[in-house]
């Protein structure tokens, strides 16, 4: 396996830069940034990537491969985000970036960047160069939300893209931050 980067632009981020939030430090900084937003009314939006292809990494080439393609997404990534956005791994194949101040149109754009630049990766499996499988999901943070409650909707939106095959979604309207209103 080999992941080849068609993105040969000078803006990448000199190694090591992005850290990849482990599990429990994600959870920590999501509910510091829910409290921040509700103490400040500020918008916060969570960009969650999926990774299918990664399973069949995994299995062709173990735990070694498959660390080193998330935390080479994950820097990727890290070049499409500002300075104060926190990228983490809730989960095997999944990783969340964190968008304080980013109401759901401002995460649209974000998400938007980063699936053209996870578009420009590819992997090389079985001596076939092919493309990432992602899926992106969007969900915008609201009063009523937890950050259980915010992933779930940011991984319904992911699995929407992902049964779409559009690579961008986002849950319904008050999921967006706006007021909810009736079907």
């Amino acid at each position: 396996m080999a992941a080849s980067d068609q993105d040969t632009s000078s803006q990448r981020p000199p190694a090591g830069t992005v850290a990849c939030l482990s599990q429990s430090a994600l959870d920590r900084r999501l509910a510091e940034e829910i409290n921040r937003a509700g103490r400040h009314g500020t918008p916060l939006s969570c960009l969650l990537v999926t990774i299918g292809n990664l399973d069949e990494l995994l299995r062709e080439h173990g735990d070694g491969l498959y660390e080193e393609t998330l935390t080479y997404v994950a820097r990727a990534l890290g070049s499409q985000v500002r300075d104060f956005d926190r990228i983490g791994a809730p989960s095997d194949g999944e990783l969340l970036l964190l968008l304080p101040g980013a109401d759901g149109p401002r995460g649209e754009v974000v998400a938007r960047r980063a699936l053209q630049r996870l578009r420009t990766i590819k992997l090389e499996l079985d001596g076939e160069r092919r493309p990432l499988s992602v899926s992106v999901g969007l969900a915008a943070w609201r009063a009523d939300l937890s950050g259980a409650e915010l992933l779930e909707l940011a991984r319904g939106a992911a699995r929407s893209s992902d049964a779409a095959s559009h690579g961008l979604a986002s849950p319904s309207p008050p999921a967006l931050g706006r007021p909810d209103r009736p079907a």
